[in-house]
């Protein structure tokens, strides 16, 4: 993936993967709740994850569900962030799907999901909700006109981050920076007119 990972990977996705085997000779099996998700929002994790299945198929001769490629996923991108935990990934995950399902009501739209635009945009919400749940606050201290520039210009997406923000605010009891309402209103802008061409 040419991405840099915690140490902390070898030990959680060992520990994860005896389980799932364990699991699996006993005629246990766990469904992941949040499969969709994971295909949609960490797609290049969870080609790995999908690797590693057949990895231990050849192995240790067991084939695991692709619900398993979901979980091994989720210790991946565990490992990308800083301040995080496996419980802590599937709220950002939460997070994210709110947030793009917020976006496309908002704009009654279909993403084009293999845009580089609805890449970044998922990009900027993975890191936005990860400040999120770990309570890090993102603050740039942009001037203050570019946001009155943008929020002039880009009159929907300004809108929709208002849900977004009320979203929050409700969830989460958090309050949105300027600087992070600023960026969202570009990806969002930039994806949804991106997808409507």
């Amino acid at each position: 993936m040419n991405k840099k990972f915690s140490d902390s990977l070898y030990i959680s996705l060992s520990d994860h993967i005896y389980a799932s085997v364990s699991r699996y000779l006993e005629g246990i099996e766990l469904k992941n709740p949040i499969l969709w998700e994971i295909k949609r929002f960490y797609e290049p994790e969870f080609e790995v994850g999908m690797k590693a299945l057949e990895m231990i198929e050849d192995r240790f001769k067991v084939k695991l569900p692709e619900d398993e490629a979901g979980f091994i996923t989720l210790h991946v991108v565990d490992a990308q962030l800083d301040n995080c935990n496996v419980d802590n990934v599937y709220e950002i995950t939460k997070v994210i799907q709110d947030i793009h399902n917020i976006v496309r009501y908002f704009f009654r739209i279909e993403f084009d999901t293999k845009s580089i635009h609805y890449y970044r945009f998922i990009t900027h919400i993975r890191f936005f909700a990860q400040r999120l749940v770990t309570k890090t606050t993102y603050v740039d201290d942009q001037d203050d006109s570019l946001f009155q520039l943008l929020k002039d210009k880009y009159k929907n997406s300004y809108k929709c981050v208002l849900k977004i923000e009320d979203y929050i605010k409700r969830s989460f009891n958090y309050e949105i920076s300027k600087d992070e309402k600023l960026y969202l209103m570009v990806h969002i802008e930039r994806t949804v007119y991106k997808t409507e061409e």
